[in-house]
Formats: structure tokens, C-alpha cells, sequence
């Protein structure tokens, strides 16, 4: 999709099309899952509730942000 003006019309008309997938959450494993099915050639839909990376995956092991926190608070021996 092409970040020019009218962008969020033609998406908004775009969503009653057929779709392969549709996906429930916008975290890292949502994500994950809509770039995988997009690499496979389908037509995947991503519905959020809220902005995007707005909290943390509730089912994710939280490796990267344990990671993120270890590196904020300079516990890089953590990080390693």
C-alpha cells in the first residue's frame, strides 16, 4: 500500500473483499503470522483493537522484551 492521500479510503474499501486469512491481534506473533501468509500468497487481514505494538503478546515467550528492558536498565550481561 502507497502512503499517499486518500490511502485510508481505498484500504477502508479494500475490506470487503474475500480474504484467505483473517488474523485476531497486531502483536509480534499476529505480525509474524500476516508476514508469512503475505510470503505465501495469500490474502491475509490483520485486525488490532488498539495501534499497532501498542502492549506485549500476552502468548509470546517475551524474549525480546525482557531484552529491550535488559538493555534500558544496562544489564547487558542479560543481553549476552
Amino acid at each position: 500500500m502507497t502512503w499517499t492521500k486518500g490511502w485510508r479510503e481505498r484500504a477502508w474499501s479494500e475490506l470487503d473483499q474475500p480474504w484467505d486469512m483473517i488474523i485476531i491481534g497486531g502483536g509480534i506473533t499476529g505480525a509474524g503470522i500476516l508476514r508469512q501468509a503475505t510470503h505465501a500468497g495469500l490474502r491475509a487481514l490483520l485486525v488490532e483493537a488498539h495501534d499497532f505494538a501498542s502492549g506485549t503478546s500476552s502468548r509470546s515467550s517475551k524474549l525480546v522484551h525482557g531484552g529491550m528492558r535488559y538493555l534500558k536498565n544496562a544489564q547487558f550481561k542479560l543481553t549476552l
